[in-house]
């Protein structure tokens, strides 16, 4: 099964060319497709083997089932690579499609859906999961994320006060700073959660990884350029590979103006489409040749994406029409039918900048009105919301 899972998700993922183009055929048997995302050499590698050969000679035994899934979870989010994903759709598969799934396959399904955006149907099985298990505090931990995303800030909230006596001191913290460094208490929220870190110094090195990144985009958001870097720098510093941190960290080099730092971030990560798109802007803004062929790639791979009618990447796609092919009305089509699903802040500024390329002001209308209503401050925001409005007179 997983052999054909993996043929199968290399094919979908690497298929190029227009929605007319013909299927490639290699020429040779010694044509590489695609390069796996580990080595079968690799400790990675032996531990997936040896977990999907343990879950094969008991396949009825749901804890191995999980622990694959999981592994697969935290490898596609760590990457940027949806194909795990897909694999650990298929270990839960027999779980899952019952007619009352058990709560940690409910809950797991849940993490999966929201991976591919699918954030009602999330919320719906997190729902379902804390019927039955309301001392869950993942669920909920998890419900506050996908709310975040959905910018439903009065819902996020709840869900922290159902997580607040389930979890630690400093998860509880973490979790209502964050909503509010998005409406309008960014100072607070840094300030708050700074402190609570330092007085857990042996707190869970992932938690800690989650915090500094959340510490940084807060000093981003006031203007604080070297306590951001100071930040995101202790978040490098755990030794956790995590690709929301180095994507986050690249915008940030490309919003100061270093991109020959950024494409040094990149070494090996071309498998993940929203960090090859920041490499193609940091070559493209460095003036560098090797911009052309991820261009390239980056063209093949939306193209593929768009005949599977996957949209999971649609800022980026937004990002990739505007920044590096021109096309404004394109990049603008693509950020409203993204912020109509998922409306962080990112999603907001990529609306706001296609509007003003387009100089179609009205469609970032959105966006200005979750500004004005969750407070949120940030100074390339709040330029472009000042752009937006002197363009609309």
């Amino acid at each position: 099964m997983h052999c054909l899972l993996s043929l199968l998700f290399v094919l979908l993922f690497c298929a190029c060319g227009s929605a007319q183009a013909a299927p490639y055929t290699p020429q040779s048997d010694a044509e590489i497709l695609e390069r796996l995302p580990f080595k079968a050499s690799d400790a990675e590698g032996r531990e997936l083997r040896q977990m999907r050969r343990a879950l094969a000679e008991q396949p009825q035994d749901l804890k191995r089932a999980l622990a694959l899934a999981q592994r697969y979870f935290d490898l596609a989010s760590a990457e940027g690579d949806p194909r795990y994903v897909g694999y650990a759709e298929a270990a839960i598969r027999p779980w899952s499609q019952a007619a009352e799934p058990p709560v940690e396959i409910l809950f797991m399904h849940a993490l999966l859906r929201q991976y591919r955006h699918e954030f009602d149907a999330a919320l719906a099985d997190l729902a379902r999961a804390a019927e039955r298990d309301p001392g869950n505090a993942r669920i909920w931990s998890w419900r506050s994320a996908i709310l975040l995303v959905q910018a439903d800030y009065a819902g996020a909230r709840a869900a922290c006060a159902k997580l607040a006596p389930l979890a630690s001191a400093l998860l509880a913290m973490s979790c209502n700073a964050i909503i509010a460094a998005r409406t309008g208490k960014a100072e607070q929220a840094y300030t708050e959660l700074s402190a609570a870190l330092a007085r857990r110094p042996d707190a869970d090195s992932g938690l800690k990884l989650w915090i500094e990144t959340r510490l940084a985009e807060a000093a981003v958001q006031l203007g604080r350029s070297e306590l951001a870097e100071r930040h995101f720098k202790a978040g490098f510093a755990l030794g956790i590979t995590d690709g929301y941190l180095i994507a986050a960290y690249a915008d940030f080099l490309l919003d100061q103006g270093r991109p020959l730092e950024a494409v040094a971030l990149f070494k090996d990560w071309e498998r993940s489409d929203i960090l090859l798109l920041r490499l193609a802007l940091a070559e493209q803004a460095a003036g560098l040749p090797s911009a052309a062929a991820h261009k390239a790639m980056l063209t093949a791979r939306f193209d593929a994406s768009a005949l599977r009618g996957d949209k999971l990447h649609q800022q980026d796609e937004a990002r990739f029409h505007l920044a590096m092919l021109g096309d404004a009305k394109g990049a603008l089509r693509l950020a409203v039918e993204n912020y109509r699903v998922q409306r962080e802040p990112g999603d907001a500024r990529m609306l706001m900048e296609a509007a003003l390329a387009a100089k179609d002001y009205a469609a970032a209308q959105p966006a200005l009105d979750w500004m004005r209503t969750s407070g949120y401050e940030d100074p390339i925001y709040a330029k472009l919301a000042r752009q937006l409005r002197a363009g609309a007179k």
